[in-house]
């Protein structure tokens, strides 16, 4: 086998785990509360959450397709690579990696915060113990792809039962003392339509993940048959279980509390059972993030590993060791995190993230209607659902979306743009 040649080891089990473990952290349990403060109505959570949920689905019924035409590793950067040339190509991959890299960065530090919740005497040690976990995530990964794989399986399917019985228990154990009947329903503090846009970025990042199993087609045994299954599976037990959650903490808390609460379901829990019961929500929290930094350090190597092979970025990444891991970029990436930690850029630079997603999600829609343009004679074992009109719908969202990133986080957004205005002597010095 040659050095970077990635291992066909992966299928549908796997597919789903990895779309639900890289879609599902600790967003659902702490963003319900700034929902519910933006917008102050039940039934309009619920539909924000249901919109972007639709967008989810309907984005994996494109991605499909183009996973299912170009089977390789690195997900948004192929896409964009094919449809659009190296330079474009390069800019959304490296926006790709940054934006995950943060996000990674961003969960080991959150996970440690909760270690030190769980035991007080460790808070001081949180910088060490963020860094601690992404190399043992490193060292854990170089073993190989298939304990990886199967560590996601397990990891997903953990932190899906959690949820769902922290939903069962939110319907049907009562609490001691009677819950306080809201009389006074909060309003949206901005105007509805400014507190929707916010809520809408909030669920945004929640959702973003949905696309995971495109970046491991190289690697499944049967990508025209298992992506599709993978994807489709994956993004509707996420809209099942983002809305169940939501559903059992408008049962549980009055609106008032939940739009006041940094942690709901904590609250949810403590409320049913008493103080001291929270700490099983940080537990759950704790398998979230695993399960989410897992996904991350197994797809993003994989985009700076595909630009490496394609000569768009350095090429010692593009070894593969013996268990099939592109351990060079896995390093690489992990020690891009690491830096973030050290310096304490990693909060900001999640801000940003958002944009570079958004960023990503339009890149992919503009690349399907390209490649039908350019190259419709391309087999392609799966089409598009809907297409033209789902895709061109999608794309005018995801730009209309960008638009209101760019409007409601100004500064942050500047960050992007003036990193996308740098890019090409960057591109030009990695190119050479």
């Amino acid at each position: 086998m040659a050095q970077n040649q990635l291992k066909k080891l992966l299928g549908v089990g796997f597919g789903v785990a990895v779309t639900i473990g890289g879609t599902v952290g600790t967003g659902i349990l702490r963003k319900p509360g700034p929902i519910a403060q933006e917008i102050g109505s039940p039934t309009l959570i619920i539909a924000v959450w249901l919109i972007v949920g639709v967008y989810a689905l309907a984005g994996a019924l494109s991605v499909m397709e183009l996973g299912t035409m170009l089977p390789k590793a690195g997900g948004w950067y192929v896409f964009a690579h094919r449809a659009f040339g190296n330079y474009v190509g390069f800019v959304i991959g490296i926006s790709s990696w940054l934006g995950s890299v943060s996000a990674m960065a961003f969960g080991a530090a959150v996970m440690s915060e909760y270690i030190g919740l769980l035991s007080p005497a460790l808070v001081s040690y949180q910088k060490s113990m963020a860094i601690g976990i992404l190399v043992a995530f490193v060292a854990f990964h170089s073993v190989g792809v298939r304990l990886a794989s199967r560590a996601q399986e397990v990891m997903s399917v953990l932190k899906a039962v959690g949820l769902l019985v922290f939903v069962a228990v939110c319907f049907f154990i009562t609490p001691d003392k009677p819950v306080a009947v809201d009389t006074v329903r909060p309003l949206a503090e901005g105007g509805i339509w400014i507190g929707i846009l916010a809520a809408l970025q909030a669920v945004f990042y929640t959702y973003d993940g949905w696309h995971t199993a495109a970046y491991f087609t190289e690697e499944d045994v049967d990508p025209s048959r298992n992506l599709p299954r993978s994807m489709i599976r994956g993004v509707l037990l996420i809209i099942s279980i983002y809305i169940l959650v939501n559903l059992a903490l408008l049962y549980v808390l009055p609106l008032s509390t939940l739009a006041n609460s940094k942690l709901p379901a904590a609250d949810a829990v403590q409320l049913l059972f008493g103080p001291g019961s929270a700490q099983v929500v940080t537990f759950l929290l704790m398998i979230s993030i695993m399960g989410i930094i897992n996904a991350q350090i197994m797809f993003n190597p994989r985009v700076i590993f595909a630009m490496g092979r394609d000569g768009l970025f350095f090429p010692f990444v593009t070894h593969i060791n013996a268990g099939g891991t592109p351990i060079n970029a896995t390093i690489l990436t992990a020690s891009a995190s690491i830096l973030m930690i050290l310096t304490n850029t990693y909060s900001k630079l999640s801000d940003i993230a958002t944009f570079f997603f958004v960023l990503c999600y339009a890149s992919c829609f503009a690349a399907l209607i390209r490649l039908r343009q350019t190259e419709p004679e391309l087999p392609r074992p799966v089409l598009a659902w809907g297409y033209p009109f789902s895709t061109w719908t999608l794309l005018i969202a995801s730009l209309a979306f960008l638009l209101g990133v760019v409007i409601g986080d100004f500064s942050s957004s500047m960050y992007a743009i003036a990193f996308i205005a740098v890019s090409y002597p960057i591109y030009r010095l990695i190119k050479r």
